[in-house]
């Protein structure tokens, strides 16, 4: 087919529905299924032996996480130079996706028995869906304007949020209608396989539409490393673009209490509240993601909204207020409606700071074809604050014992990140 103009709908439309595709691994795997599925394995405070160690579930899967966001921090550089180099992103994004699809089927046979195979599945999961977004997202000043980012970058966050609410609505009438114990376990299992086939089957639509990427060149030795050498290039070019310097630190430090508070709000909810007896911890939590993920399709484009009135920056900071408010009430919340009204009002916010950090930082680069470093610095420096994010809150959940003490501690980087905000200069020029 002949190759659609930049911002043409049906090429948007293609761009955003890549959410509708992978958002089923950060609702299934990240938020909803997998974590309670990982707490039926294990007993409270019960230690499982790692390389002849003895550690906490809790501790063990957040440590998990790290290793998977520093894989991908290390290896996006190398991988988006090649592919800016090239010009094949569309290559690199599948590859990362079917890895990360494959690995979410492997999660079947996740058990403690298998617990080596059954953290590199883990691991693989998260790299392959972390790997492909770096390319996704670097599509975005390649088949949009500037005037159109804020929406489109809204729209794929929403038709995440939908796709994946669907798949989880049918995982739920699985785990719900199973009897309690191994039935319930292996329905649970089973969503994982269907999360792998959702994410390949849908994405094809993307890859009917997306284009290869910019011209590229001939693979030579040198360009293992163009990738770094792109990520220090942008370091230095930073120096030339105050806005976009101060934007990126403010990003670094929010995003890494955002992303952290996401990746183990389950496991909070699954551990902190008192659930009560049989199927009630399931179908709270579950009801919880349901309720974000509602909630989040609205968020984003209020948010989306508010930024047109207020302007970004402006919005940004509204939102890591409200991130600082919630953070210290769910120190203190310990019953399902507290949890539930919380889980509201991150559904409100969480989809809005993604969308419009995104939508932000790409329309603050500079006039650039080169826009895969740009975005694969973006991607590292968000992988970097994960890492730190996850290691600060295992290493304090395992210190004292409490996550809620961990949830607390991060209400520091929103804080900072506020104030960071406040230096973001308003002219492009600055």
């Amino acid at each position: 087919m002949r190759k659609l103009p930049k911002g043409h709908n049906k090429l948007l439309n293609a761009w955003a529905f890549y959410d509708w595709a992978n958002s089923v691994y950060s609702l299934t795997i990240v938020s909803a299924i997998f974590p309670i599925f990982y707490g039926a394995l294990f007993d409270d405070n019960e230690t499982i032996q790692i390389f002849g160690s003895d550690i906490r579930s809790t501790p063990l899967i957040n440590y998990a996480t790290a290793i998977g966001f520093v894989i991908v921090a290390i290896t996006s550089p190398i991988l988006s130079g090649i592919a800016d180099y090239l010009g094949n992103k569309k290559f690199f994004m599948k590859f990362f996706n079917y890895l990360g699809a494959l690995s979410c089927i492997g999660l079947y046979w996740f058990s403690k028995e298998t617990i080596y195979f059954s953290l590199i599945c883990y691991i693989l999961a998260l790299v392959g869906f972390w790997g492909s977004i770096v390319f996704y997202n670097s599509y975005l000043p390649d088949i949009a304007y500037p005037e159109q980012h804020d929406k489109i970058s809204a729209k794929g966050y929403s038709l995440g949020y939908v796709g994946s609410v669907l798949l989880l609505v049918v995982n739920l009438v699985m785990v719900l209608t199973a009897e309690e114990g191994a039935p319930q376990i292996e329905a649970m299992k089973n969503s994982f396989i269907m999360v792998g086939i959702w994410w390949i089957l849908f994405s094809q639509y993307s890859y009917y539409y997306l284009p290869k990427g910019n011209t590229g060149h001939k693979m030579t030795k040198d360009i293992f490393f163009k990738g770094f050498k792109e990520l220090k290039s942008v370091w230095k070019a930073l120096s030339q673009n105050l806005r976009l310097k101060r934007y990126l630190g403010a990003f670094f430090i929010y995003s890494m209490a955002v992303q952290t508070v996401m990746l183990v709000a389950t496991y909070f909810g699954e551990q902190e509240i008192n659930w009560g007896e049989g199927n009630g911890k399931t179908i709270g939590l579950i009801v919880s993601i349901l309720i974000i993920q509602i909630v989040a399709v609205f968020g984003a484009f209020l948010t989306s909204y508010c930024s047109r009135i207020y302007g970004n920056i402006t919005t940004l900071i509204g939102i890591n207020i409200i991130w600082i408010v919630l953070c210290v009430y769910a120190f203190f919340i310990t019953e399902p409606i507290q949890f539930y009204s919380t889980a509201g009002f991150v559904g409100l916010v969480m989809g809005g700071i993604q969308a419009l950090s995104r939508s932000t930082y790409s329309k603050f680069l500079p006039e650039t074809e080169d826009t895969t470093s740009y975005f694969s610095f973006y991607d590292v420096s968000e992988k970097v604050g994960i890492v730190i994010g996850m290691i600060i809150y295992a290493t304090v959940d395992l210190i004292t014992g409490s996550m809620r003490n961990a949830i607390l501690f991060l209400v520091v980087f929103f804080i900072l990140g506020v104030f960071l905000l406040f230096r973001v200069p308003k002219e492009k020029n600055a």
